[in-house]
């Protein structure tokens, strides 16, 4: 694997710009040496010298204050508009030059990225493979004989080779997430309406969202903050909602995989070997797994070509099609007249369908957090794809079809590679609104990742670690407990019956002392200028909508306050009134009221 000459992460370039050792000016150079020798086949429209070499210009003249993507190169999936630069979705005859950009677009330019250029795609977003494109089949980034993954394939494959620091796709069943997964990348595909699709060629226009691929999570996590917000010009916009308990940052949490019996890899050993692999890494990560019945999650996915959005899929280029069939590419022509047969009648009668099976699924998710899945359960060599490009681009649906249609949030993140070179990769699904906990989790994952499965892309180069700002609030509260309201003691059901989840074991900042209160059955945590230890606490996250009347239960002279954690942290805590220590018995020496309870048994 050959490093690409500066690694465009975002940390690792915004490091770079604050050290003073590159300019954007300088980047742009290194994007334009790269982007010239395309073999991949990855770009259709690439900005002309001149003008990217002006933008970085103005850019380092304004500076990089209140710009949190000053300086940064991105590349923009062509069914998205950009200001002056034609739009195909992959079909020359259907072109127009839009004179403003989509909204996304126009937040990442507001931030200070440099736009590069428009990238190649499955003509109309038809597809999860790259070959249905008349600019040609895109390679992938590791092994040119096989497939890029589509129909965001351009926009992957841009981001692999180190050409772009990050890329915007569209996802409508999986084409955010198959090329992140083909190409070793992170693919965010986020909740429906979170990011505007204003200024996006639509495919199934009520499932259809703007994607985001980025070397590690952390840089998704910083375009997604920059990126997100309700448009009242988008009819299917909506703002981000808190999410609750942020799994990604806890200790403990449940995953769901499927029962071994509903895996499917169709053969392919290499594939089932790295799922199995990604199930023991969660492990580590503090997992815990649990089976589940993914069947109506197969039997959803299955709707997406049966019901009304293929017919959804035609209304999108209707009157382009209709008039002009023969400029569309044979598959995809193929595939979107096959929308223009079915009746209304039909689109309800699906409807009727996903209803009952959404309401399958949502039973499966009071067991668990989130899921693991393959991203995909194979790939092929674009030989095999043109042979039968129908049915082998469906087996790259099998694990992805079923997010959009259910209203999911998903992340596809690398898992290692196969013994051919080729990086395999899992994806996190949760529910709607589930971006942040699933960023969080995304970048805990990376960063546990060693080896070869720890490179960026295809650029050889590895991450820097940084943690980006939270882009969307939890409506959580974290309260630290060091009593009976321990797991396992007899307050705990205060916090459980408010929705309450462990987060995190550890022990307080070496500050504090600990006393048995005279009624002998509750601790009263003190903190000290000196002299102080570190204490056993148990942090709990709670909906911040239940932490008013938790705390309203707390009788004198305990109370809540701030609790310094081992790692410098500080979260609410309980706190003991000055009064409440007489008679009390001074027990820091045994680190923690299980400690001292045991003693006394």
């Amino acid at each position: 694997m050959k490093k690409t000459p500066i690694s465009l992460s975002l940390g690792a370039l915004q490091q770079a710009y604050r050290d003073g050792v590159l300019t954007p000016i300088e980047v742009v150079e290194q994007v334009l040496a790269t982007v010239d020798d395309d073999t991949h086949k990855a770009w259709i429209y690439r900005i002309d010298a001149v003008a990217l070499r002006a933008r970085a210009q103005a850019l380092m003249v304004s500076g990089p204050q209140g710009l949190p993507l000053w300086g940064i190169p991105f590349a923009i999936k062509d069914n998205i508009d950009l200001a002056g630069v034609p739009t195909t979705a992959g079909c020359p005859d259907y072109a127009y030059t839009p004179e403003v950009s989509a909204t996304v677009v126009q937040r990442l330019l507001d931030a200070g990225a440099i736009a590069i250029g428009k990238t190649n795609l499955d003509q109309f977003a038809t597809g999860l493979n790259g070959t249905r494109s008349p600019y040609g089949a895109c390679h992938n980034a590791f092994n040119s004989d096989f497939v890029s993954g589509g129909s965001s394939s351009g926009s992957a494959v841009s981001v692999a080779l180190g050409q772009v620091s990050f890329s915007l796709g569209t996802d409508t069943a999986g084409s955010g997430r198959v090329p992140a997964g083909f190409n070793n990348l992170v693919g965010l595909k986020p909740s429906l309406g979170l990011l505007s699709t204003n200024g996006v060629v639509p495919a199934c226009r009520s499932l259809d969202v703007v994607s985001i691929f980025a070397l590690t999570a952390n840089d998704a996590q910083q375009v997604f903050a920059v990126a997100h917000g309700f448009d009242a010009k988008d009819p299917f916009s909506r703002a981000a909602q808190p999410h609750g308990f942020d799994f990604g940052r806890a200790e403990q949490w449940r995953l769901g995989v499927p029962r071994p019996d509903q895996l499917q890899f169709y053969g392919d050993d290499a594939y089932a070997q790295c799922y199995n692999e990604a199930m023991e890494h969660a492990r580590t990560l503090g997992a815990e797994l649990v089976e589940i019945d993914f069947a109506p999650f197969a039997d959803t996915a299955r709707l997406l070509y049966e019901g009304p959005w293929v017919a959804e899929r035609y209304q999108a280029i209707r009157e382009f099609i209709d008039a002009h069939p023969e400029s569309v590419f044979p598959v995809t022509r193929e595939i979107t007249l096959g929308g223009a047969k079915p009746l209304a009648a039909d689109a309800f009668a699906a409807q009727y369908q996903l209803r009952a099976l959404a309401q399958r699924c949502a039973g499966v998710w009071c067991d668990i957090d989130c899921m693991l899945l393959p991203t995909s359960p194979t790939i092929h060599s674009i030989a095999t794809m043109l042979a039968e490009p129908v049915a082998r681009n469906s087996d790259f649906g099998y694990y992805t079809n079923f997010v959009n249609l259910l209203d999911y949030s998903a992340i596809a993140v690398p898992a290692g590679f196969r013994h051919d070179g080729l990086p395999c990769g899992v994806t996190f699904v949760a529910q709607a609104h589930q971006d942040q906990p699933l960023l969080h989790l995304a970048q805990r994952w990376q960063g546990a990742l060693q080896g070869q499965a720890a490179t960026l892309g295809a650029t050889g180069h590895v991450a820097m670690s940084f943690e980006p700002a939270v882009a969307v609030p939890s409506g959580q509260m974290r309260v630290a407990v060091c009593g009976a309201h321990l797991q396992g003691q007899p307050l705990n059901p205060q916090l459980t019956s408010r929705g309450a989840r462990l987060v995190q074991r550890t022990t307080t900042a070496p500050q504090y002392l600990l006393y048995a209160l005279s009624d002998g059955r509750r601790p009263g945590l003190v903190r000290v200028a000196e002299g102080g230890s570190a204490i056993e606490v148990e942090v709990w996250e709670l909906p911040a909508s239940q932490f008013g009347s938790f705390v309203d239960g707390i009788p004198a002279p305990l109370g809540i306050g701030r609790t310094v954690l081992a790692n410098g942290s500080q979260v609410a805590g309980f706190i003991c009134e000055p009064s409440g220590l007489q008679g009390a018995t001074d027990i820091t020496d045994f680190g923690g009221w299980r400690a001292y309870q045991s003693r006394l048994k």
